[in-house]
């Protein structure tokens, strides 16, 4: 089931997570063909979190690894947590185990963000190169694929953090208290230059916060992930009945 809202959303909604990831796979996949025909690069921005991991399986397997011209993808990732690249909590570990590791990726060409300096030496790094590719106006990444917690955060844009607000810079990092650690990450200024944003959400425990994000009221400080709006590029979000059951799906 498809739904446009107010000519700026798409919403993708099955059956179930399964259904949701396949729906996804094929999504991405054509959309990356689609890039290719006229351009000789894709940019796309990768999650976290457990929510991808059957997509990035799906993506490493026929019939879509065998469409997806690897050797013309460049990855970045939206955000990640100050750990080692061995600490399962680290988003790129991750991201290698279930996708990268798989397929014949140029190693230049993935672009993870650096855990073993300080943080804040990591984002400006990271930003050094985001502005390798783009420019200072127009358009970003291809693609950025991102989750929404069951707070409502997205990449690391947490329910009332400085950085939700953020004009300027492109990359962030800032000590997360509740989680005692340091998080890097993306923000809504370049994100929302991107072709296109893909959510990936599914599940009982998100309905709530989904709902709030796509009808209640515009409140970022509690439902970071509505500053999360293309500026000209296509909004998608992918979820499942569970998590869209407070939606208007007129």
């Amino acid at each position: 089931m498809v739904f446009v809202k107010q000519n700026v959303m798409t919403l993708h909604i099955q059956n179930d997570a399964s259904a949701v990831s396949r729906e996804l796979a094929e999504w991405i996949t054509g959309y990356i063909e689609m890039v290719l025909l006229k351009n000789n690069r894709f940019t796309w921005v990768l999650t976290g979190g457990s929510s991808p991991k059957a997509l990035y399986d799906l993506l490493s397997t026929p019939p879509y690894s065998t469409r997806i011209a690897w050797e013309k993808m460049h990855f970045f990732w939206g955000d990640e947590r100050a750990v080692p690249f061995t600490d399962d909590r680290n988003n790129a570990k991750m991201t290698y185990a279930h996708l990268l590791s798989k397929v014949p990726v140029v190693p230049a060409q993935v672009h993870i963000m650096r855990t073993d300096i300080d943080p804040q030496t990591a984002a400006l790094e990271y930003e050094q190169i985001l502005k390798s590719y783009f420019q200072e106006e127009g358009t970003s990444f291809d693609l950025v694929l991102s989750g929404m917690g069951d707070d409502g955060h997205t990449l690391s844009l947490f329910p009332g953090t400085e950085v939700i607000h953020e004009k300027k810079a492109w990359v962030s990092s800032f000590y997360l208290t509740p989680q005692q650690m340091y998080r890097i990450t993306l923000t809504a200024p370049i994100v929302n230059r991107a072709r296109r944003v893909a959510f990936l959400s599914f599940g009982t425990a998100k309905a709530l916060a989904l709902y709030e994000v796509l009808e209640g009221k515009f409140n970022p400080d509690l439902y970071p992930s509505q500053v999360i709006q293309p500026d000209s590029g296509e909004l998608h979000w992918f979820t499942d009945i569970a998590a869209a059951a407070l939606l208007d799906k007129k």
